[in-house]
């Protein structure tokens, strides 16, 4: 049992790199999705381990064992190694709720912010322009998406160039990358090596719509050129001091990220047929499968050996 709960914790150390080969191995929009809901899978089996050590050390303890009628000692490791890791279970457990909420309450502050300034804007469309000295555009989830560009973006780029930019932009609404970057966003509180995974699931995100955009305005090249000069111009801004207009951070943008892995990706063409995306897809499939096994199959000898120390059912 212990070694069960000791791999739902262990697993998410495996996964940055599987994560980084995937970006490598499948497409884009493959890698994504893939990637971030391995990382949400491998999050909930983190809480789920450190839930279940946490009541097995309260329930070695008289008081807790008294509460959920134990009648006979809890058969499990010895107290010495139970209570010290249902402590560290404890503690990890707050750190992760407040982190966690910390969070959920920025992001909801800058979401409604966002959607607010955009809602004073006239829309044309799912356009909103914003007058800003900072160079800046991103995709706005909600109803209705918007793709939120600046005045010194647009200045920034010539028509073709802006073309390339909106396109981008709404590749993100439409393919719904908001929401693999919150459940990365999410994971990454909740397990140390996750924190990682979240700038491969944003690259990732990024890569999807530097595709999606390049084949909307038929042409590869344009699509690179505009990204590096938004990317050059929002640099060259923050260089400079302006503030950035407020955003969430699951709000993706196209001047984020690695650019010149982008840009290089872009001008290298089309994304080729992946030669072992069979397998990496299948290392990712059981790195979350065996992590889900191992929680549950956990948990329910956990609640069967609960149920032995009531008197309810004899072993």
């Amino acid at each position: 049992m212990t070694a069960l709960l000791l791999l739902p914790l262990l697993l998410p150390f495996a996964l940055p790199p599987l994560a980084r080969r995937a970006l490598d191995r499948l497409t884009p929009v493959a890698a994504l999705w893939s990637v971030a809901g391995c990382a949400l899978l491998l999050a909930g089996c983190t809480a789920v381990a450190l839930g279940v050590l946490l009541l097995l050390g309260l329930l070695k303890l008289p008081f807790f064992a008294a509460l959920g009628a134990l009648v006979h000692p809890l058969r499990t490791a010895p107290g010495a190694l139970v209570v010290p890791a249902a402590a560290a279970s404890a503690g990890a457990l707050a750190r992760c709720g407040w982190t966690l909420g910390r969070a959920a309450l920025e992001q909801a502050r800058a979401f409604r912010a966002a959607r607010a300034e955009a809602g004073r804007r006239p829309a044309a469309g799912d356009l909103c322009v914003v007058d800003s000295p900072r160079p800046d555009a991103y995709a706005l989830p909600g109803r209705p998406h918007r793709v939120v560009v600046t005045t010194a973006m647009l200045r920034s780029l010539d028509g073709p160039e802006r073309e390339a930019l909106l396109a981008h932009e709404r590749a993100h609404n439409a393919g719904g990358h908001h929401y693999a970057l919150a459940a990365a966003g999410l994971a990454a509180h909740c397990h140390p090596a996750l924190r990682r995974v979240r700038d491969t699931v944003r690259l990732a995100a990024e890569r999807a719509a530097d595709e999606a955009a390049a084949a909307s305005v038929g042409d590869r090249r344009l699509t690179a050129r505009a990204i590096a000069r938004a990317a050059l111009a929002a640099q060259a801004a923050h260089t400079a001091g302006s503030a950035r207009p407020a955003r969430p951070g699951f709000a993706p943008g196209a001047a984020t990220g690695p650019v010149p892995r982008r840009v290089q990706a872009l001008l290298a063409g089309p994304p080729r047929p992946p030669r072992a995306h069979r397998a990496i897809a299948a290392l990712l499939a059981a790195c979350a499968a065996l992590s889900c096994v191992s929680s549950v199959t956990a948990t329910a000898d956990v609640h069967h050996r609960v149920e032995v120390a009531q008197g309810e059912e004899m072993r």
